[in-house]
């Protein structure tokens, strides 16, 4: 169903894939948006339990294109780093997997304290996010389907 990486000899494990998905903050979010053409944002996010989570608002392009179309694709790059010369050895992780609006709310202000965990200095100022905001946004996760991960050298 999912095509495999051309470039397989540059393919990472799916442990530096994960590793990536864990530590990076920013990341890609793209939908099938309107009349078509392809939506993507950049979003903060939370790798948790094989899952991604990002928080969206409750109207919106991203929401209804979500809600139209549950396939998304996610892509994640670290920093790099350089070894002898000017240029950059990159890693990237792309995902394509399915959205849904999280409707448990016990699940979901779990996973919300989680992700603030990875942004917010402490946890009494994400306990506080979450006590003004979290009645205002969408908790989203997305079922990861197909994740490749490759190391570029960027030159």
């Amino acid at each position: 169903m999912f095509r495999e990486m051309r470039r397989f000899r540059q393919a990472v494990s799916r442990d530096e894939c994960e590793k990536i998905l864990r530590e990076e903050k920013r990341a890609v979010l793209s939908v099938n948006g309107d009349d078509g053409y392809p939506y993507a944002v950049p979003i903060n996010f939370l790798y948790d339990d094989g899952k991604i989570y990002f928080h969206c608002a409750k109207a919106g392009h991203k929401l209804d294109a979500m809600l139209q179309d549950d396939k998304v694709c996610f892509t994640v790059h670290d920093s790099g780093y350089r070894k002898d010369d000017w240029s950059y050895y990159v890693t990237s992780v792309v995902v394509f997997g399915r959205a849904r609006v999280m409707d448990d709310d016990t699940e979901m202000r779990e996973k919300i304290k989680r992700f603030g965990m990875k942004y917010y200095p402490t946890e009494q100022e994400v306990d506080e996010e979450i006590r003004k905001d979290a009645a205002r946004v969408n908790f989203v996760e997305i079922t990861i389907e197909h994740m490749t991960g490759k190391l570029v050298h960027e030159k």
